[in-house]
């Protein structure tokens, strides 16, 4: 079957205001975030794409803009199941408020168990990614043959999510996964498993040096993540 190329969307204001922008309308990149899909098309150059699929948010679609261009053949495509996580009351939220909200216990240890406030749940997220990544990849063999290769843009918790499930892991397990902003990660599906080819590749190892500059006013430092031992629920800001 096809192989699946997943891409974060690249920095964006409400990563670097420490906010959980969910499916709040108005986020799109930041001066970083920018560079960082313009980038992309460079980093993909020697990849054949059958297709883009993207989430509906800005955010997303400001990140595949680049390669789009740079490809005018590419069939380009949006579908809502691998948008942001619905995250309802906790949309547009600083993170390090909701870090003392009781559901971010769940969220962080039990998220299969975590339903967001007016929102949907975090299996329900999982699953309707899952169901689109099946859908296109019998579409995309269907219509290109079984060694294609396309490209989704899509968030960090959808990645991770779809990410333990190419890995057969359960839910419970996902926080431990981490995808940098514009970050590729490859999964090349067969009729009997997956199997998981790059995670969270930025290009270069940078983003594993220690940090030298403090966080954005506001923002969750991967600082704060390493004294807790808590994931950024979102996917955070990045190294840079």
């Amino acid at each position: 079957m096809a192989t699946l190329i997943l891409v974060r969307h690249g920095r964006s204001t409400a990563n670097t205001a420490g906010l959980l922008a969910g499916w709040t309308p108005g986020v799109a990149l930041d001066e970083h975030g920018g560079e960082q899909a313009a980038a992309l098309p460079g980093r993909l150059a020697g990849v054949p794409l059958a297709a883009v699929v993207s989430s509906p948010l800005q955010r997303c679609r400001e990140t595949t803009a680049p390669l789009l261009a740079a490809r005018p053949e590419l069939a380009a495509h949006t579908d809502e199941r691998i948008g942001e996580c619905h995250y309802g009351g906790w949309s547009g939220r600083k993170l390090s408020e909701l870090s003392e909200d009781p559901l971010m216990k769940i969220v962080q240890q039990h998220p299969s168990a975590a339903v967001f406030p007016g929102g949907e749940s975090m299996r329900a997220m999982q699953a309707r990614a899952v169901d689109c990544v099946r859908d296109w990849n019998a579409r995309i063999e269907e219509e290109h043959g079984s060694d294609a290769v396309f490209l989704m843009c899509s968030h960090g918790d959808i990645i991770k999510s779809l990410v333990a499930d190419a890995l057969g892991m359960h839910l419970d397990l996902f926080q431990r996964i981490h995808v940098e902003p514009c970050s590729v990660t490859a999964i090349r599906y067969t009729p009997t498993r997956p199997f998981l080819l790059r995670l969270g590749d930025t290009g270069d190892l940078g983003a594993l040096a220690p940090r030298e500059h403090p966080a954005a006013p506001g923002a969750a430092s991967d600082k704060a993540t390493e004294d807790t031992g808590n994931a950024v629920v979102g996917g955070g800001a990045g190294a840079v």
